[in-house]
């Protein structure tokens, strides 16, 4: 039993969507809306105390367990589900895969949510999302020279990872800011076009999910 507490443009939702779709494991889907502020409410705050998701719960060990945080999750389903991995053997790889998640989940992503895009707002009208706008640009400048290194059909050679699971839900967001992927990452684009055609990749699209545009 997995269930999986998230909302379908929520792009840490979508990290764990795609670690789900590439290890096949099936899940239930449990929407929290987050423009109805969901999240806030004590039913989700009692998953997450930081009133964020995704969050997840499933069996360990013969006991229900709940987890939140996606790259927490990531690592506990790369634990419990180790086929296909989704992280190298290689040492050296490994950090690199990390280095570059977290050049998504640390240094673009949290300057895109809703509460600090709001609370820059309230400093000038328009604030928030130049400030969002700024981060994807230099998060993914860093990211595509990064890689320049280690690519090959994926970011990590020729098979999916950690950094790929980070890296699609941020080029989708980054679209929807209007920044010119294509041309102004082009190995980044060449990358997300390889790994939308993995069913797993696919099915975790935001459009396709049952709370879509809601």
């Amino acid at each position: 039993m997995i269930r999986l507490y998230n909302y379908w443009r929520s792009s840490a939702s979508y990290r764990v969507r795609i670690a789900l779709g590439l290890k096949n494991l099936a899940y239930e889907y449990v929407p929290v809306h987050l423009p109805k502020k969901e999240h806030q409410a004590s039913p989700h705050r009692a998953r997450n105390p930081m009133e964020q998701i995704p969050a997840i719960e499933l069996a360990i060990d013969g006991k229900v367990r709940l987890v939140a945080q996606s790259i927490a999750i990531l690592e506990m389903l790369e634990e419990l589900h180790p086929a296909p991995p989704l992280l190298p053997k290689d040492t050296y790889l490994r950090a690199r895969t990390r280095e570059l998640a977290e050049i998504v989940n640390a240094g673009i992503q949290p300057h895109q949510n809703m509460t600090p895009m709001a609370r820059i707002d309230a400093l000038g009208k328009g604030a928030g999302r130049a400030s969002a706008i700024h981060f994807n640009e230099v998060g993914l400048a860093a990211y595509e020279e990064r890689v320049s290194e280690t690519a090959g059909k994926y970011s990590i050679g020729d098979s999916p990872t950690f950094a790929d699971v980070c890296l699609v839900p941020q080029l989708y967001s980054a679209r929807r800011f209007e920044i010119d992927v294509n041309a102004r990452f082009p190995t980044l684009a060449k990358i997300d076009a390889a790994l939308a055609e993995l069913p797993g990749v696919a099915a975790a699209h935001p459009d396709r999910q049952p709370d879509a545009n809601s």
